[in-house]
């Protein structure tokens, strides 16, 4: 009977093979499903231990994965028996020498999260929780390790390039294959969104109240990672917290901690557990870890995730794209009249911007996908023609701005807030703060500039009259 289990769940998990986190949840349930009442505390100590992720700063703060009471080995019998290959591929995090990234999975959100930094957050919130013990290891395990050994490895680059890369999936409907876009750092993209992921999910754990008891393990990824967004709401409307979300939640956690110098701390922690303490007598220590969390901080709280090319599917630029000469001094805003609904998903702002493209290359024969950008209702900017190149967005000015769409007609009603404010704050300060837009840039809406036009619609048009920036032409 109990070798009939373990070849049924094995069965079943070998058979979910695609690296996305609803994959990822549902090996979860099948472990879940398989051993009623398993604590979650017990079952991601149980994946730590299958990925073999026993280093000395985790087990500093955790305990080592194998030091397991007879009740716990019990409890997680059929997951060593019967999903250890897909747990150890799934957690284990490693880049080839090809560029793949493994130990990665795409989430509902369109992003890419590497498990291990995110388990382990659970893991120091479930632990303080259950056993009444302080979460100290939270920020250090999640994010500021690797932030700070990518900081130190690549102290000879610009701060800018001790951070990523992004990477794009073989599809994204069914992925299987992760490549980074160049040679990675100690903090790819996703080791960053799994930290701050993790992160967010431990602080949160660790902070429920006394009568209150943690949910499963597949329950905490599922409120974070699945939810349905709402039309004329967007993520207005949602007051949990989400993954779309993890910019600004991170900081909020995080920044009045002085970061910064945690960083620091926690290197000094990993030397002494490791006896490499005479790493800190280096006087460039001080100055890489300052200058690389500037970097970070504007990398990754300061700019809005952008969903890159290929990830929402882009064909190719058709000939040899144009340069900007950057700064620019204007931001041109439109809505994208058709599609007319605000897209909510990763899957619905995709297809739009694949539609788009598809008319502008061949009804319209342009080269490419006109806007510089394209703002979704869905929490994210998506890649146009981006930073560097010249777009066909704005008749006669498309080398004095960027051109950027939000998804939908706004005659009459405004986007979400939150869409709003990606543009209106978040993608200009990044701009700005990158040297790509000039301090004393102006908006202006495409009708201002365009006679034929009433975009970016009336209701649009009205809302950024009253924006700091825009000026009456």
């Amino acid at each position: 009977m109990l070798f009939s289990l373990y070849f049924s769940v094995f069965a079943l998990l070998s058979g979910l093979h695609l690296r996305n986190m609803v994959s990822f949840i549902s090996a979860v349930e099948q472990v879940e499903g398989s051993n009623p009442g398993l604590p979650p505390l017990a079952l991601v100590r149980a994946l730590r231990r299958t990925a073999g992720h026993d280093d000395a700063l985790t087990i500093h703060y955790l305990g080592a994965s194998n030091n397991l009471s007879d009740a716990e080995v019990l409890e997680t019998a059929v997951l060593n028996a019967s999903s250890f290959s897909f747990f150890d591929k799934a957690i284990h995090h490693i880049v080839t020498d090809h560029g793949e990234e493994r130990g990665v999975v795409l989430v509902p959100d369109g992003t890419t999260v590497a498990l291990m930094p995110l388990l382990l957050g659970i893991e120091v919130g479930l632990k303080a929780k259950m056993e009444m013990t302080p979460a100290d290891g939270l920020f250090p395990l999640t994010l500021l390790r690797s932030l700070g050994l990518s900081f130190l490895s690549l102290q000879d680059f610009p701060p800018s390039h001790r951070l990523g890369p992004k990477g794009c999936w073989d599809n994204v409907d069914q992925p299987k294959v992760y490549k980074l876009s160049w040679p990675p750092t100690l903090a790819t993209d996703s080791l960053i969104n799994g930290g701050m992921d993790g992160a967010i999910l431990g602080n949160d754990i660790s902070n429920l109240s006394a009568s209150e008891q943690p949910q499963p393990l597949s329950q905490i990824l599922k409120s974070y990672y699945s939810y349905v967004l709402h039309e004329g709401q967007g993520l207005d409307a949602v007051t949990r917290h989400v993954s779309p979300r993890r910019r600004e939640i991170s900081r909020s956690i995080l920044e009045p901690l002085h970061p910064d110098r945690l960083v620091m701390e926690t290197l000094e922690l990993v030397w002494k557990l490791e006896k490499t303490e005479w790493i800190a007598q280096d006087h460039g220590v001080e100055k890489a870890v300052k200058d690389g969390w500037q970097a970070f901080v504007h990398k990754y709280w300061d700019c809005p995730a952008i969903i890159s090319r290929c990830q929402w599917g882009a064909q190719a630029y058709r000939g040899t794209p144009l340069p900007l000469s950057l700064p620019l001094h204007f931001v041109y805003i439109h809505h994208t009249y058709e599609p007319s609904s605000p897209c909510l998903s990763f899957p619905q702002c995709s297809r739009d911007m694949r539609a788009m493209q598809r008319f502008h290359q061949e009804d319209r024969d342009w080269n490419d996908i006109g806007y510089s950008f394209v703002v979704g209702s869905d929490g994210y900017v998506y890649e146009g023609r981006g930073w560097n190149h010249l777009g066909t967005h704005t008749r006669g000015h498309n080398s004095k701005g960027f051109g950027v769409s939000i998804i939908g007609n706004y005659s009459s009603n405004l986007p979400s807030r939150h869409a709003m404010g990606l543009l209106r704050h978040r993608l200009v300060q990044c701009a700005v703060d990158g040297g790509r837009l000039a301090a004393n840039f102006t908006f202006l809406g495409h009708r201002q500039v365009v006679n034929y036009t009433l975009c970016p619609g009336d209701a649009l048009y009205s809302e950024i009259s009253s924006w700091e920036h825009f000026r009456v032409r």
